[in-house]
């Protein structure tokens, strides 16, 4: 365990808040952290985040185990949390823009992670952290997928000639040149505006 600043800064729903505030009494907390294209629109934000959070809804099952959920977006708040809005996700969401030096000290900064924290008292420590592949503990896509005949139907799987394959890379997560699951959020008439002036 590594202790963490818990007045280490965030912004969320409520202004500034500190590291401390996002556990919400509870005792642990999972953060991910979201990749962040800082003006871009929404067609170009990280496809992989996008379809990992996508997967996250209901989180009464880890609150009743003391285990709070946040997003940490790695861009500003007013722009992504316009993001969080259009796709329809309801998880806390802050803006570790400004601390992520801090928090992901000595890791990339730009990459997806999940980092998992313990508070006891006022003191607070990392216990865990992951990415890319680790990441795919959020998913349940990949997982069903990985049951059926065919897999993810990827072409690095060792699959028989004929059987079905998806394309690689960013194509495995975007349609039509956007992140697949905005799609059925454009479809039922939400705006996609991040306020950028670019769309």
């Amino acid at each position: 365990m590594v202790e963490v600043d818990g007045a280490t800064p965030l912004i969320g729903d409520r202004g500034a808040v500190t590291l401390l505030d996002v556990f919400e009494g509870r005792r642990m907390l999972i953060a991910y952290y979201f990749m962040w294209h800082t003006g871009h629109p929404a067609p170009e934000q990280c496809e992989g985040c996008t379809f990992f959070t996508s997967q996250v809804r209901e989180l009464s099952h880890l609150h009743c185990r003391d285990v709070t959920y946040a997003t940490f977006c790695q861009g500003p708040y007013e722009e992504s949390v316009r993001y969080r809005d259009f796709m329809g996700w309801e998880m806390p969401w802050y803006s570790a823009q400004d601390s992520l030096e801090t928090l992901l000290v000595g890791r990339r900064v730009g990459m997806m992670h999940i980092v998992c924290y313990l508070r006891q008292g006022s003191n607070v420590f990392e216990t865990y952290w992951t990415t890319m592949r680790g990441v795919e503990a959020m998913d349940n896509s990949y997982r069903l997928l990985d049951l059926t005949v065919y897999g993810r139907q990827e072409t690095w799987e060792d699959s028989p000639i004929g059987w079905l394959q998806w394309w690689e890379g960013k194509q495995r997560m975007r349609t039509d040149g956007r992140p697949t699951s905005q799609w059925s959020r454009l479809k039922a008439g939400y705006s996609d505006d991040l306020g950028t002036g670019r769309r």
